[in-house]
């Protein structure tokens, strides 16, 4: 098949020094955006982000070299479960779940929409770099059978 019908994969070889899960790629402007300046210029590109909601690390490189979340410039979901999912438009877990409580989907919905517009700013907003649109609705997913 050709590549470029082919998804990269959102996670690397590269595993967090301290927790052990895969990395997931981030792009330098990313590592600019969420990170205090002196913070960004300590790891290497590529630079990983770490998923495990209770590891200290946000980022880390192939050298093992870390920079921990009280390096961020601002809380970031997973590492703060209070932080919005929605980096860009400020959707969090209560927003959803006020959905969830009134039967409807309309903050949920109007956020997915306004993500997969030209006006979500990924990159610089989301900790990962990449599109909440999965977390969204995977939170959303959860909940909903929980309900």
């Amino acid at each position: 098949m050709n590549k470029a019908f082919v998804r990269e994969s959102d996670v690397t070889d590269e595993m967090c020094p301290r927790c052990g899960a895969a990395g997931i790629p981030v792009q330098r402007e990313t590592l600019r955006a969420q990170l205090v300046e002196a913070a960004w210029h300590s790891i290497s590109d590529p630079g990983n982000f770490c998923p495990t909601p209770t590891c200290d690390v946000a980022y880390f490189d192939g050298f093992q070299r870390v920079v921990t979340t009280a390096d961020l410039r601002h809380p970031v979901y997973p590492k703060d479960p209070q932080a919005p999912l929605c980096a860009c438009f400020g959707l969090t877990r209560d927003d959803i779940d006020q959905d969830l409580a009134e039967g409807g989907v309309a903050r949920t919905r109007a956020c997915v929409q306004r993500a997969q517009s030209a006006e979500a700013r990924c990159v610089e907003c989301s900790a990962t770099g990449h599109s909440c649109v999965a977390d969204v609705q995977r939170y959303y997913m959860q909940h909903r059978r929980q309900g």
